[in-house]
């Protein structure tokens, strides 16, 4: 098949070249000859998007009409394979675009986001619809067992042909518009949701005078006067700039927010932060996401009932490794008991404190770090202040780094003269034992105002051995603190866990090798690629890994086998908590996704009350999201998904247990088995066999609940 190009010719015109004409030359029409094909972020402008969306949607539909007129049979070749190079220019510019309106976004591209979300949804929608390109596959699909198929070319036939049925091509015309009405919808909704939610956390500061800083150290109070020096030279009347001026600055922003919360004696202002956070998207204003999120959960349930499913979460479900709600919830709920009585046990801990210091109140949410770290200091004489001197941000990735030498014989080499989208990002090359090239490795860490929180793993460039050797480019991106002054970016251990997960799943794209690229890196299940990331989790606490790279960033001093000790054995400390919160969340997203399309829903806020009040969440503890700024359900991938973190940590706690087995947690045998079947085949067989594959059997939740110390065992 002669696949359609758009070629510019370019003429260089010099020094005199204008802006106009520089702004004529679309970086995405023209090959990237940059190192590795990394974007040309330097090159391109926000007016470079919108044109090249829309050549890239012409594109795509006329390589579809290539296919579907094709006259000769349909074959897996001239059908499937071609389907796979559809799309070269829109996935090229899709994927610079949204990591970008992730990770580094302005009003321009917020405005575009909003503009194509819902033309975006309709494009796919003409594909997934479309009848006669249906029919092509549906036609190999019946002749499957006459064609001599590989095993990865049978998955990809099923794949493609259930994604085909599940967006509706077996509906009738009627039903097909209704879903690509509600698909638009949808889009829009989710586009609105994530952008309300930036609004909102940008939107509060919590803005200090040098006499509010009680109990703060030096290092948090640089930060938030560093804070206060940047909202400064942003501002652009001078009466903003004088707002800031001499102050410090706090915000709902987790790096920020969190060692307020652990550190300040203010409760009255731990308290307004807190409740700021908690409130993201429910105040009533233009950004209120109360109404969006049941429109888009109301939404998602009338396609399912189209699609024949009693509730989206039956339809989301059909392809994850759970199939159904009632195996999700009673997942869900084996865990959950266990964790509110331990999280009981942890708050009559911390009221005993606070009544042993006199104070005279009842602990409440926003007193939980502060006294959690009061409680673990006393149990463990583990100071949090005391870990992060070793815990630098090159010390970290440098032992990230170490464990995959360990595990594969990766090497990582820093770039220094690729051109990246912000100058906090850098760049690492990775290669193969045997000194092959592997994928290029981009890192984006701290936290900053037009980054939407959280931490993930995306690519600008995906795996493919169809058409010769196409390797990865993979980006981390995460919101940790930045450096103060002359001092490096320090880490928690929870930054440091955080910080090996995503490594997981960049892992998990990296070293992926499979022929088809729908079918690379992290495109399984997701109660499966979460697994991956998770299970990378287990080494970031391992003595000797810690050994390998936690020097004091002054001293150099290795950090001491008494500090990695008392860590140890605090490492199941606040469980009660950690675990609540998550499973709350979890568990409101199945109450979401599990409304049927006729019932009634005019309260958000109701809804969700009713749904903690039912598994009796104490008032101590938040679901870690609350509905209005719950993002993996409402503007992410994770509808119906979200306990996919605690399935994943049966198969993680598992399969680490394995390698505790064998006495040797960088055991060869189990590394390379947990290469071949789980970071390099992607979705090219199904996510269960391939976890049997590497550990020899079916998963046990046994070594989950012994990790989090919800076995009975007391910490």
């Amino acid at each position: 098949m002669k696949k359609l190009l758009f070629i510019t010719t370019v003429v260089l015109l010099g020094a005199c070249q204008t802006q106009t004409e520089q702004a004529s030359v679309n970086p995405f029409y023209q090959e990237w000859d940059t190192p590795f094909g990394v974007p040309p972020f330097e090159q391109i402008t926000d007016e470079h998007y919108m044109p090249a969306f829309k050549k890239g949607m012409e594109e795509n539909l006329a390589e579809i009409d290539v296919i579907v007129n094709n006259p000769e049979a349909p074959t897996f070749a001239n059908t499937l394979e071609e389907l796979e190079r559809t799309g070269e220019l829109l996935t090229k510019v899709q994927r610079v675009f949204y990591n970008l309106t992730s990770s580094n976004t302005n009003p321009k591209l917020q405005e575009l986001q909003r503009e194509l979300s819902p033309l975006i949804s309709a494009h796919y929608d003409k594909i997934s619809l479309n009848e006669a390109l249906f029919k092509r596959v549906e036609t190999i699909w019946q002749d499957r067992e006459n064609l001599d198929l590989s095993d990865e070319q049978l998955k990809l036939l099923a794949d493609t042909r259930k994604s085909f049925v599940r967006s509706g091509a077996l509906l009738n015309e009627e039903q097909k518009a209704q879903i690509t009405e509600i698909n638009s919808q949808i889009s829009e909704l989710t586009t609105a949701f994530g952008q309300n939610l930036l609004a909102e956390t940008n939107g509060f500061e919590l803005i200090l005078e040098e006499d509010d800083l009680d109990g703060l150290s030096e290092g948090i109070v640089a930060a938030a006067s560093d804070a206060a020096k940047q909202k400064m030279e942003e501002a652009i009347t001078e009466q903003d700039q004088l707002k800031y001026e001499g102050k410090y600055v706090f915000t709902p922003h987790r790096s920020s927010m969190y060692p307020f919360l652990t550190q300040s004696n203010r409760r009255d202002l731990r308290e307004k932060l807190y409740k700021a956070y908690i409130q993201r998207g429910d105040n009533d204003n233009e950004t209120d996401n109360k109404e969006t999120a049941a429109k888009i959960a109301k939404l998602r349930a009338e396609r399912a009932q189209l699609m024949g499913y009693e509730s989206h979460a039956h339809f989301v479900l059909e392809e994850r490794m759970l199939k159904n709600p009632a195996e999700v919830y009673d997942l869900l709920m084996q865990l959950w008991k266990p964790a509110v009585a331990r999280a009981k046990v942890e708050v009559a801990d911390m009221q005993a404190v606070v009544d042993e210091e006199g104070g005279n109140f009842k602990i409440a949410g926003w007193d939980w770090w502060q006294y959690s770290e009061k409680v673990r200091k006393a149990k463990y004489d583990l100071d949090e202040a005391a870990l992060k001197p070793y815990l630098s941000l090159d010390n970290v990735l440098n032992g990230v780094f170490e464990t995959t030498n360990k595990l594969w014989g990766l090497t990582f080499t820093e770039l220094f003269d690729i051109n990246v989208y912000h100058p906090d990002v850098r760049v690492w090359e990775v290669k193969d034992k045997d000194g092959s090239h592997l994928g290029i490795f981009l890192g984006d860490y701290f936290t900053r105002s037009n980054k939407r929180g959280g931490a993930w793993m995306s690519s600008f460039k995906g795996q493919s051995n169809l058409d010769g050797r196409e390797r990865p480019i993979v980006v981390n991106v995460c919101n940790f603190p930045a450096p103060v002054g002359d001092d490096p970016a320090l880490l928690s251990f929870g930054n440091v866990t955080t910080l090996f997960h995503e490594f997981g799943h960049a892992m998990h794209g990296i070293l992926t090798n499979v022929t088809y690229g729908s079918m690379s890196g992290t495109s399984g299940p997701r109660d499966f690629t979460e697994f991956p990331a998770q299970i990378l989790e287990h080494w970031a606490g391992e003595p000797a890994i810690l050994k390998s790279f936690a020097t004091h960033y002054k001293t150099g001093e290795v950090i001491p086998d008494e500090l990695i000790d008392k860590l140890l054995k605090a490492s199941k400390f606040n469980q009660g908590f950690a675990n609540t919160e998550y499973l709350a969340a979890s568990l409101l997203d199945m109450d979401w996704h599990t409304l049927k399309a006729d019932e009634e829903l005019k309260d958000a806020d109701a809804f969700e009350e009713a749904s903690l009040s039912k598994i009796g969440l104490i008032d101590e503890i938040a679901p870690r999201y609350r509905s209005t700024y719950f993002s993996h359900i409402f503007a992410g991938g994770y509808s119906s998904g979200y306990y996919s973190y605690v399935h994943s940590a049966v198969l993680d706690s598992d399969g680490f247990a394995a390698f505790q087995e064998t006495g040797d947690v960088f055991n060869p045998e189990l590394a390379a088995k947990l290469r071949t079947h789980v970071y390099e085949k992607g979705s090219t067989e199904e996510a269960m066999e391939l976890y049997k594959q590497f550990r020899g059997r079916q998963p046990k939740i046994d070594a989950l609940l012994k990790v989090r110390g919800l076995d009975g065992s007391t910490d």
